[in-house]
């Protein structure tokens, strides 16, 4: 077990953000078959061509070899800043790691796994390591994530929204009761089930950093090596919207399929332009369906904050029920 101790400034400094590198990591790992866990095949087929290529054509293999089983260097992942946080924001973050805590990083991934090919050794221990994982990184993006990250970040928007009004009506116990099996609030401590070697970190009045992911499922993850700040990676609700969209089922001919798509993605509230994202349809559109499943009585809105959120009714989600497979 892990304990991360926390104290009442810890909890005030706390708060939520997204990162595009980590969970381009967390894609490598899964595809590399070193997270425990696979894609779903049509994920896997789309993706594998493109995988094998860019080991080929670039420093993708260095990339691996930092990321051995149980490890990972952190500062190809560094813990981003913001919910606002880009993968060029990552990328600068990447650039500008002090190159003695990179080769530090280097070393320790090293030490964890059996001799590496010299290839690959010439390229971690290069004096421009650093500029050669950021264009590493930004090629795989490009090729890998890109084009599905809109919606993957509308998930995990979805989430942060979810945990922030858990946050706000019930404190940090409440948020953190469901974030997942794992993990517990226990005498005042953060606590983190079947991890560790019963370490126990002060998080020292600068809080915890929480980022949920699309591919840290099913487990979770934790950075809390200095100097990074201290952070908790967890798998974001809604990540079945991730491996397909649901089919329409039996609400298909009865209320059209982009309708009854948009009816049983709301299984948590989301606005309009995250149900577009995560759906892949034009926020007009979504706008449009919305009118007439709210006139129908099928879903509500309510405020929060500045965002106008839409969640089923009663009687959506009778409909909805036993849709999902």
């Amino acid at each position: 077990m892990i304990r991360l101790v926390a104290t009442t400034e810890d909890l005030l400094h706390s708060r939520f953000a997204l990162s595009p590198v980590s969970d381009l990591i967390r894609l490598l790992r899964v595809l590399s078959g070193r997270a425990g866990h696979r894609l779903p095949e049509g994920w896997a087929h789309r993706l594998r061509p493109a995988y094998r290529e860019l080991r080929e054509t670039v420093d993708l293999d260095a990339v691996l070899a930092l990321n051995p089983n149980r490890y990972g260097a952190d500062f190809i992942a560094p813990p981003p800043q913001s919910l606002a946080q880009t993968i060029e924001d990552d990328l600068a973050t990447v650039a500008a790691t002090p190159l003695s805590q990179a080769r530090m990083e280097i070393d320790h991934c090293l030490s964890l796994q059996d001799p590496l090919p010299e290839r690959v050794l010439n390229v971690l221990y290069s004096p421009d390591v650093l500029d050669r994982m950021t264009t590493t990184l930004r090629a795989v993006w490009r090729d890998l994530l890109a084009p599905d990250w809109p919606r993957l970040r509308a998930i995990c928007e979805r989430d942060v929204i979810h945990r922030a009004g858990l946050l706000g009506r019930g404190g940090w116990s409440a948020a953190l009761t469901e974030l997942h099996p794992k993990v517990r609030w226990r005498d005042g401590a953060i606590e983190l089930l079947r991890m560790g070697n019963g370490d126990t970190i002060d998080l020292g009045g600068k809080g915890l950093l929480f980022v949920p992911s699309v591919f840290v499922w099913p487990g979770i993850g934790v950075q809390f090596e200095e100097p990074w700040p201290k952070t908790l990676v967890y798998p974001a609700r809604g990540i079945s919207a991730l491996w397909e969209t649901p089919p329409a089922g039996a609400l298909g001919p009865l209320i059209g399929v982009s309708r009854a798509r948009i009816l049983l993605a709301l299984d948590e509230p989301a606005s309009t332009s995250q149900l577009a994202r995560t759906l892949g349809i034009a926020t007009g559109a979504v706008g449009d369906h919305l009118a007439v499943l709210r006139n129908s009585g099928l879903v509500s809105r309510a405020r929060s904050g500045r965002a106008v959120l839409y969640r089923r009714t009663p009687l959506g989600d009778a409909l909805a029920v036993d849709q999902h497979p």
